[in-house]
């Protein structure tokens, strides 16, 4: 009977598989009646709602859609307490003391009998104790009466409703409008009808700090919707929703209010590509301070020309302002190729403590690949962490040195234009006290380039930070010897100091205590420790007549 078939958007389970009734009706060029269904799983579908030329329905997800009879063995649901019952409350067993219990980690080979497992259940079974639940894969469909989850479970502060086959966010609603201490609501992969108009009570979510909906193909218009019912909501998951774009260009400049918890925001494995448009969905979070964006597909970071006529600049705009008081961003595999999108994140993001960068062209592309962390530091002054690794005030100053001396044998046509290919070159310049030489013209990669020679000072101690002229002439010139080597940059820098043991004789006994450092053009020492033994010297930038100091004191 027509009565008894479920309504279009309607979860149900199927054969172990969860799916959402798109169709309901007949299907030309067969008796009865089918349900059309998209899965959740795309691999159990077979076509998109079209058969034999028709559209039947559509799919979120191409090819995720099937047809199927409705039969006794389609299950839709149960409420919440019955879930929670059938989960947490084992029934006593009866009056036997002992009873036999299998081991789980044996795979049934052990059996042991266990004393009083019926008051360990009857402790368990008092559900108002409970604080942290988790119904996923459970099956819950449908809310309970008013008034019963509040008597049964009051105390529940974090809950897991993921992978069920709740269809709307009513039911989520009237859920949470019984549970005054939920803090954390996880509903990753479930399938929601569009919040168009709710009529949730307004203060069912009033609570709630932590909102996962992962997996849910929630898009960021429908989740901006539910906000205005989540005033205290400070994280929140959207990640593989596969979200293209967040706010179409005609939306983009709508008036949006302030929501001023909202801490940390979530995009993981989606397929963003515009920097630009995440900027303005986040632009109404003051209190924004990290950004997830690992595995989509952003290539670029640099704006786009403000409009004719305006004096907007980029952490001015209305589409940065979100990313002003951001501390973390996270960019793991995506697209970044360019070092200039690399210079645009000090002025998107003034206040960036750590980044994440792996997996980019930028750090994978073996032409720059050795170098791309050193320059990456260097770029952006705020940085603390990159790619979970703390930046030490030595690595720092490394970077910036090995920056500077990467910047100092480019060609520039002029001051401006080396200005606007190194932003940050000024201000290093500043703080080493660097002076602006004029850029040596780039060697040509010939053959005879390759080989190189280096002069190396056995000093009897180790040099000052830095020199002056003539204070360098005085500190080599009292070198105990003194020797050229003709080397290649790929040598590593474990390689050189090993040669320049067994050529300088240094006694076995003090190995372990050579030191070696390289003098840089500006007449700074950098001291090239166990750290960085395994980098090469073309890493640092070596080059013909590159001057060395050895100690082994």
């Amino acid at each position: 009977m027509l009565s008894d078939l479920p309504a279009t958007g309607t979860r149900i389970s199927h054969s172990g598989s969860l799916g959402t009734v798109r169709y309901v009706g007949s299907v030309d060029g067969t008796n009865g009646l089918w349900l059309g269904v998209e899965w959740d799983d795309p691999k159990r579908g077979k076509h998109d709602g079209v058969k034999d030329g028709r559209r039947y329905f559509s799919c979120l997800v191409p090819n995720s859609g099937s047809f199927i009879r409705p039969t006794a063995a389609i299950s839709y649901g149960v409420t919440f307490l019955s879930a929670l019952t059938s989960k947490y409350i084992d029934l006593p067993r009866g009056t036997a003391s002992l009873e036999k219990v299998v081991l789980g980690s044996s795979g049934g080979a052990i059996e042991v009998e266990a004393v009083g497992l019926d008051k360990i259940r009857n402790n368990l079974a008092r559900l108002e104790r409970l604080r942290e639940v988790s119904l996923d894969n459970e099956y819950v469909s449908k809310a309970d009466p008013a008034g019963e989850v509040t008597r049964t479970c009051p105390g529940i502060r974090g809950l897991d409703l993921s992978k069920n086959l709740i269809s709307d966010w009513e039911t989520i609603a009237a859920i949470a409008i019984e549970l005054q201490s939920l803090k954390c609501l996880r509903l990753d992969d479930n399938r929601f009808k569009p919040p168009e108009n709710l009529h949730c009570d307004i203060t069912a979510f009033r609570h709630l700090e932590e909102l996962q909906l992962n997996a849910t193909l929630t898009s960021w218009n429908e989740f901006d919707k539910l906000l205005p019912y989540m005033p205290n909501l400070r994280s929140v998951e959207l990640g593989y929703n596969r979200l293209c774009v967040l706010y179409p260009a005609a939306s983009s400049q709508v008036a949006r209010p302030s929501h001023s918890t909202l801490e940390i925001v979530n995009f993981d494995g989606n397929e963003l590509e515009s920097f630009v448009d995440v900027s303005s969905a986040v632009a109404n979070f003051p209190k924004l301070h990290r950004l997830i964006l690992t595995s989509n597909r952003v290539e670029h970071l640099r704006s786009p020309p403000p409009p004719p006529g305006s004096l907007e600049t980029v952490s001015g705009s209305t589409w940065a302002r979100g990313l002003l008081g951001l501390n973390h961003l996270a960019l793991a595999f995506n697209r970044l190729a360019a070092w200039a999108d690399i210079d645009m994140l000090p002025i998107w993001c003034p206040n960036l403590e750590s980044l994440t960068l792996t997996g980019n062209p930028l750090t994978t592309d073996p032409s720059h690949a050795s170098y791309a962390r050193a320059f990456t530091i260097a770029k952006i002054p705020s940085l603390k962490s990159l790619d979970g690794t703390t930046i030490s005030p030595r690595e720092r100053t490394d970077s910036e040195l090995l920056y500077l001396s990467h910047i100092a044998k480019q060609p520039f046509s002029s001051a401006d234009e080396k200005r606007a290919a190194h932003p940050q070159f000024e201000a290093l310049c500043t703080k080493h006290s660097v002076s602006d030489a004029p850029a040596v013209p780039e060697a040509q990669d010939t053959l005879s380039s390759r080989l190189i020679n280096v002069r190396i000072y056995h000093v009897p101690h180790a040099p000052p930070a830095s020199i002056s002229p003539d204070g360098l002439t005085s500190f080599l010139g009292g070198s105990k010897s003194e020797m050229t080597l003709r080397v290649l940059t790929t040598m590593p820098v474990r390689t050189l100091r090993l040669k320049l043991i067994k050529s300088f004789k240094v006694p076995k006994a003090r190995h372990g205590t050579v030191r070696l450092w390289m003098v840089l053009p500006d007449r700074h020492f950098v001291e090239l420790d166990e750290g960085y033994a395994g980098r090469d010297l073309g890493y640092w930038g070596v080059e013909d007549n590159t001057q060395f100091v050895l100690v082994d004191e």
